[in-house]
């Protein structure tokens, strides 16, 4: 199991259309994050600048790392990109943070 946070950006005035899309995650993404090992999935927003901080399991990160190859996670960047601040090919622009601190 690994754990993986990162940093993306959601557009000032998309906060609430950004939550409406996560509350209706397709189906279709929805398995695919499951196939691809992924649980405990959380994403907080910080209102005061659009910053958006993810946590996630994964079972095997190699097989999370290839979710970006599939369609499925492609139109779902595709659909997101009107909103984020994305890269060229419409993936967020995100950091992935390295961890200091876990109590169990």
């Amino acid at each position: 199991m690994t754990r993986i946070a990162t940093l993306m950006y959601v557009n000032e005035g998309s906060y609430e259309e950004y939550k409406r899309r996560h509350d209706t995650l397709w189906p279709e993404m929805k398995q695919l994050l499951k196939d691809s090992g992924v649980y405990d999935y959380s994403i907080f927003l910080n209102e005061e600048n659009g910053e958006l901080f993810a946590v996630l399991h994964v079972k095997d990160k190699k097989i999370y790392d290839n979710i970006a190859q599939d369609p499925v996670c492609q139109k779902w960047w595709e659909y997101m990109a009107d909103i984020m601040q994305v890269n060229e090919d419409n993936s967020p622009k995100a950091i992935e943070l390295k961890e200091m601190f876990y109590l169990k």
